[in-house]
């Protein structure tokens, strides 16, 4: 039993992994990053996508839970368990089950592309294992297959289910997984989209924006969900920019080029090099510097 409510947590950052040159795990930004996070009251969301999750090796990642756990940061911590093969999925869920996590994020299977019984079986099977609650993940752009609603449907009443993190981009699909849930909590995975999925019943945001802005971010979801941001479209095209290269590539440039983290190194197959242009990246974060200061009383 987590000792945090998970639903006053509107924003929930899906935190990079910094890495040294010589891709070992960076452990002084790590913590760097996290104390950032839980300054501005954020959700950490550790070895995501934008963790760069399955690309990092079953030993790494243990190390990077632990190490997460071991700093008790004061906002809770939410695990990704991902991939395409469900004993070893188990497995991992398995040894998170051994840590003090408050929730998982658990995202459609990649590259098999199952329909909705297929899905059904993968969730059912890890959500069995699990005593945490769990925010089910629908990113179709890397999945290659989006979560059916009716596997929504005969998942929501599984005493585990808390959560959906809808990132297709479709509003209108958002408003049908809202319903299919049963009005559960559903969260945006778009960060440039957050507002007009506030207006449709989005309760907060899993965010990539979080990385390089935290606090900044979080005034950001407030005032989407009061209705009172007139910067959308400043927010949006911010938000945009750090996908101008496969994420995390552009957040990790952010990063080093303002200090915060001493290399922007991926893990392969991604690249730094893939992202050539740092000037729409900083333009954009000078605008959300201004627009905090100017924000933020």
């Amino acid at each position: 039993m987590s000792k945090f409510n998970l639903n006053d947590y509107p924003l929930w950052t899906a935190l990079i992994t910094p890495f040294n040159e010589d891709l070992s795990v960076d452990w002084d930004s790590l913590k760097s990053l996290i104390d950032e996070q839980v300054q501005a009251g954020n959700g950490l969301l550790i070895l995501g996508s934008t963790g760069e999750a399955l690309n990092i090796d079953l030993e790494t990642r243990k190390e990077i839970i632990r190490f997460v756990k071991e700093l008790s940061p004061a906002v809770p911590v939410m695990a990704g368990v991902g991939g395409h093969n469900l004993q070893e999925q188990i497995n991992w869920l398995d040894w998170l089950e051994t840590q003090d996590v408050d929730a998982y994020l658990m995202v459609v299977p990649i590259y098999a592309k199952p329909g909705v019984n297929g899905q059904y079986l993968w969730f059912k099977a890890l959500m069995d294992k699990s005593t945490k609650p769990v925010m089910l993940y629908n990113v179709p752009g890397r999945t290659g297959k989006e979560l059916e609603v009716q596997a929504l449907g005969k998942l929501k009443d599984h005493k585990n289910f808390w959560a959906l993190k809808e990132a297709s981009g479709d509003v209108n699909k958002f408003k049908a997984y809202l319903e299919a849930s049963g009005n559960a909590s559903v969260y945006c995975g778009d960060d440039g989209l957050f507002p007009a999925f506030a207006d449709a019943g989005s309760c907060g945001l899993v965010s990539v924006a979080s990385n390089t802005w935290p606090g900044q971010t979080a005034l950001y979801v407030r005032k989407s969900l009061d209705k009172s941001l007139e910067e959308i479209k400043m927010w949006e095209d911010a938000a945009n920019s750090l996908f101008i290269a496969s994420n995390p590539v552009p957040a990790k440039r952010v990063l080093k080029l303002e200090g915060r983290i001493k290399t922007d190194a991926l893990m392969p197959p991604l690249s730094a090099m893939d992202l050539t242009d740092n000037d729409t990246i900083m333009e954009s974060s000078t605008k959300i510097n201004e627009w905090f200061k100017k924000h933020n009383n």
